[in-house]
């Protein structure tokens, strides 16, 4: 059997290979246009990643279409080197002659991925060919491409699975690659059913008897995408195959930012160029934001959440230094540390969370142990500040004993009346009465719900008063009814997330009237403002 190849470039020790746009486009819901691929491809270039797998050109308009425009000059890699991805000829012909490697080529990527069945039950039953027949397609095809310049990796499909069944068919195959100028030959866990252990062992003894170079390729059906992957390296592999945010059909493939951040931070592996890590959170929101999928807030490493503390001995060691209860340090992704007050929280979390917003309440105690009993009873009658932090801000600052947590004006009454019209269309009209700068102000608007009516009176009435009121807006708004009490007698909750075209807040309003629960947070969202000005 042919051994790695010789001559290997300076800094190809080790290969991240994303494959978002192709197999990663495969999920449920996401459709990436030409200018989306684009996209994607330059912010994994400003990551660092070592080969971007753009598509399967010659098969998928779009991704012919996208080559053709990197190959014009609208794509400069930095970092990265573009693959192009396709299938081994088909039988019966030879590659020379057979038009989806001929696109292959036309596409003018530098790296060429083909894919071809490793399990034997695949190539006597979907191929439908006998195993040498198999092993020529891949030959014929791997040496065409290297004959024309190109760099080949192949994919041995289902090679896990084919490997159990039937090992020395799967071997032939990865033989019939490396010995027709392969670089890397990729064990694919095609059906994501493996469990890190049993791979491990599996990539150890294929290294162990072929000396080839090896790579990984996991599905995450079993959960374990991610474990497989950096088991797999720990065992041999050079090269892993990942997809953005975990993207892909079914339950998806090895996410990307875990199996970045698990080679950097657990294994000491400079996998990324300098400073590379401290990318992996924002360009893992970019990402999502282009596949128009909400960030995992759970995500390992990047997520919003990852190192979000909640319970009061995880605030208490962290106090003291926060590693005791983060496994890393978290900047060093590009991510935060946060801290997350609810009824769990002790005087540790609220110290830290005010400190966190800017309110230091380490040198008052007699405060910060009224602010714990205040939030405790607050989150009982069904408040919720750990998505709240500008309400939770308002709260710590009233409670060290700030005199400008009040509104900006002082409100007389409001009164929402919904009319039902004879011709079916629904109306709200608010009325408010209250007083700024002096002065007591009377306003009346419409809107398409009582909320929206409600906030549109407040604006009419406060506007020419509060200039910055303008470049306010509403971003969000949910309403959730709280357990305890039936039917129209529940508890209502309302979080309001405000912006200002620079920053967003989040603020909470709690009562049995929704409206009310939507004024009481709106009150809290111009405080907030007024204060930040």
């Amino acid at each position: 059997m042919r051994t790695a190849p010789a001559g290997t470039p300076l800094g190809d020790d080790f290969h991240l290979y994303d494959t978002t746009l192709r197999d990663g486009a495969q999920r449920e819901g996401i459709s990436y246009s030409v200018p989306d691929k684009l996209a994607v491809a330059r912010l994994l270039d400003e990551l660092g990643v070592g080969f971007i797998e753009g598509g399967w050109p010659g098969a998928l308009p779009k991704d012919t279409e996208f080559f053709a425009r990197a190959a014009k000059g609208e794509l400069e890699l930095r970092h990265a080197v573009l693959v192009a991805f396709g299938s081994t000829r088909k039988a019966g012909t030879t590659a020379a002659k057979d038009p989806q490697v001929r696109a292959l080529l036309d596409a003018e990527a530098p790296v060429v991925t083909l894919v071809a069945k490793s399990d034997r039950r695949h190539i006597e039953r979907a191929l439908r060919v006998d195993v040498p027949e198999a092993c020529a397609m891949v030959s014929d095809t791997v040496s065409f491409l290297v004959g024309e310049g190109r760099r080949v990796f192949l994919d041995a499909e289902h090679f896990f699975d084919g490997y159990a069944h039937d090992p020395d068919t799967a071997l032939r195959v990865l033989d019939a690659a490396a010995n027709a100028g392969a670089d890397v030959v990729v064990l694919c866990d095609t059906n994501g059913g493996q469990l890190p252990l049993g791979l491990a062992e599996t990539v150890r003894d294929v290294k162990a008897r072929t000396g080839f170079r090896l790579g990984i390729h996991c599905q995450d059906d079993t959960s374990c995408a991610v474990a497989n992957s950096v088991a797999a390296v720990q065992a041999g592999a050079t090269h892993v195959q990942c997809t953005a945010n975990g993207y892909g059909e079914r339950a998806g493939n090895a996410d990307l930012f875990a199996v970045t951040g698990n080679l950097v931070a657990k294994l000491g592996m400079d996998v990324l160029p300098t400073g590379g890590a401290a990318e992996l959170t924002r360009v893992s929101h970019a990402l999502a934001e282009i596949a128009n999928i909400a960030p995992d807030t759970h995500q390992a490493y990047v997520g919003a959440s990852a190192f979000a503390h909640k319970a009061g001995l995880h605030a208490s060691a962290i106090k003291v230094d926060p590693l005791l209860y983060n496994h890393i340090d978290p900047p060093s992704v590009g991510n935060d540390m946060r801290v997350l007050v609810t009824e769990m929280a002790g005087r540790a979390s609220l110290e830290l969370k005010g400190r966190e917003l800017g309110v230091d309440l380490a040198g008052l105690p007699d405060a910060l142990t009224s602010a714990v009993a205040k939030v405790k009873r607050l989150e009982a009658e069904g408040w919720s500040f750990e998505a709240a932090d500008a309400s939770l801000e308002l709260l710590l600052r009233k409670e060290a004993g700030e005199d400008f947590a009040s509104p900006p004006f002082t409100l007389e009454s409001y009164r929402v009346v919904l009319d039902h019209r004879s011709d079916g269309e629904i109306v709200s009209e608010a009325t408010v009465k209250v007083h700024v700068s002096g002065e007591r102000v009377i306003a009346t608007a419409e809107g398409n719900g009582p909320v929206h009516a409600l906030d549109a009176a407040l604006r009419k009435a406060l506007l020419p008063y509060l200039s910055w009121l303008d470049s306010v807006e509403l971003a969000d708004y949910k309403v959730r009814i709280l357990p305890g009490h039936p039917g129209t007698d529940a508890t209502t909750r309302v979080l309001l997330e405000s912006s200002d075209g620079d920053h967003e807040w989040t603020t909470v309003g709690v009562h049995p009237n929704i409206v009310e629960a939507s004024w009481l947070a709106m009150c809290d969202a111009l405080v907030h403002k007024s204060r930040r000005g």
